[in-house]
């Protein structure tokens, strides 16, 4: 009856709409996307993604990297198991169900250390006096997904690392190396490089560390253990640090890792962006400003941009950034609803309150309080069941799955997400599924096990956003086709 209602609505003559009504009995009204909605649709100005089912998977080849980023310092992002990757992976990449199980280990990591944070915060609040630290005080999240090269040391080696805004401490693997795992570049030599320095048990540096130690000539030693039990334990020290060929930041502090154990995919470290002193993005702030941004690809198989300070995006939307005493570390910000196909969910803004929401580039799947979840799933499997798509078995923790065999194009529900201040961000087709073949393509959400629980904000959702850290004007940006 769609093409008869038109009419009605045009005023077209009594006849033509008797006519119309009989085509509508023959069959099913389904609207053809016009030659905007057969590409992959702004959801901020569409409600729905009509995308070529042959391009759900990624290519095999590398796509050439786009410089995208205005200021020098942007380095190239990009996925570590991806054909885009320095790492060059062996074999076949891990199993989906397996990374998403790791996923989840990652989020109770930073649901443990946000607790852990709260309880000495909560204690004195209360007035309790002589409050113990937790035991595991040091423990972090885990590695992410997403890597970047730059040079350590006078001359510069190149080093791949992991970059996690859920992290503080940068760390490579050094020589000599007691326990260290297999990675792809040779370690970094700290007696080859004529800048290098160990840094003083009494320098703030050192004193600002969740976890440390003192060697016997009084040098700083570090320990960092994650949530799924890698670790990394050495000497902290300082170097220059090179960003570009032309761009280098000296008396970078960093950790000389000499043990280090765990799933770190042969990665050469990782470097933190997270809010402690110790952050790259806190030591460049006084050289690039506070902040940094990048944008995360649509998929493994294309490159992104990590930039330090910068100018925003002009069509980037901002939301504030919330600071937490008990999590410092973290980006807050806060997430007040979700539309799907243009549509708000209804859920009440009292249920996003709760706990608050993290950004973070090393979860891949967002979590939502588990009403939040219910709600989402519940508009999205009723927007999908418009064009009758056959459902496919769940995925680890995504409930939420579709099999689209046989499909040339498939129409998908947008979604966005509302912040504070009014920001609605509308994701890329990239950030509304999660992919693991064609028969098998999950809503790329899944819920928290307690509504307490802090909802995150994943890498999957953040792809081809510019994301913008404005850590001076405290505040949080989203631009469109960031990485284009």
């Amino acid at each position: 009856m769609c093409m008869a209602s038109d009419a009605l609505r045009r005023g077209a003559p009594f006849r033509v709409w008797l006519i119309l009504i009989a085509a509508a009995l023959v069959g099913p009204c389904v609207s053809a996307p016009d030659a905007a909605e057969r590409r992959t649709s702004r959801p901020d100005h569409q409600d729905w993604h009509v995308v070529s089912v042959a391009s759900l998977l990624p290519a095999a080849a590398c796509k050439a990297p786009k410089a995208s980023a205005s200021n020098s310092s942007a380095l190239n992002v990009v996925h570590r198991q991806g054909p885009c990757s320095p790492l060059q992976a062996r074999g076949a990449p891990p199993p989906h169900a397996e990374l998403l199980n790791d996923d989840q280990a990652r989020v109770d990591s930073i649901h443990r250390k946000i607790a852990a944070a709260a309880s000495p915060v909560l204690d004195q609040a209360r007035g309790k006096k002589g409050v113990t630290l937790p035991a595991q005080r040091g423990i972090s999240l885990g590695t992410g997904n997403y890597v970047v090269s730059m040079g350590l040391g006078t001359p510069a080696r190149d080093m791949t690392v992991v970059f996690d805004t859920g992290s503080d401490l940068s760390w490579v693997q050094c020589t000599p190396c007691s326990d260290c795992y297999e990675q792809k570049d040779p370690l970094f030599d700290p007696a080859r490089s004529s800048t290098y320095s160990a840094v003083p048990c009494a320098s703030p540096e050192c004193q600002g560390l969740d976890s440390r130690s003192c060697s016997r000539d009084k040098k700083c030693r570090y320990e960092v253990v994650y949530g799924d039990q890698s670790q990394t334990d050495g000497a902290l020290a300082r170097d220059t640090l090179t960003l570009t060929q032309s761009d280098v930041l000296p008396g970078f502090v960093f950790g000389c890792g000499e043990q280090d154990t765990g799933l770190f995919g042969r990665a050469d470290g990782l470097v933190g962006l997270g809010r402690e002193k110790v952050s790259l993005s806190s030591q460049a702030a006084s050289k690039y400003g506070a902040g940094f941004s990048y944008c995360l690809p649509s998929s493994p198989s294309a490159a992104g941009y990590l930039s330090l300070g910068g100018p925003a995006p002009a069509n980037a939307r901002f939301t504030a950034m919330e600071t937490r005493h008990d999590s410092p570390s973290f980006y807050y910000v806060r997430l007040v609803g979700v539309k799907v196909a243009g549509r708000t969910v209804r859920v009440s803004p009292i249920v996003f309150s709760a706990a608050g929401t993290v950004i973070d580039s090393g979860t891949v799947i967002t979590r939502l309080p588990p009403r939040v979840y219910a709600a989402l799933r519940s508009a999205f499997a009723r927007s999908m069941g418009r064009y009758g798509y056959k459902r496919a078995p769940a995925l680890s923790i995504l409930d939420t799955c579709y099999d689209f065999t046989g499909h040339t194009t498939v129409r998908i529900p947008s979604v966005a997400l509302v912040f504070a201040g009014g920001a609605a961000v509308g994701l890329d087709f990239s950030g509304v599924l999660y992919v693991a073949k064609v028969s098998q393509a999950c809503l790329a959400f899944a819920p928290n096990g307690d509504g307490a629980d802090a909802g995150i904000i994943g890498n999957t959702q953040q792809k081809t956003l510019a994301v913008v850290y404005d850590v001076a004007r405290q505040k949080i940006g989203f631009g469109a086709n960031g990485c284009s």
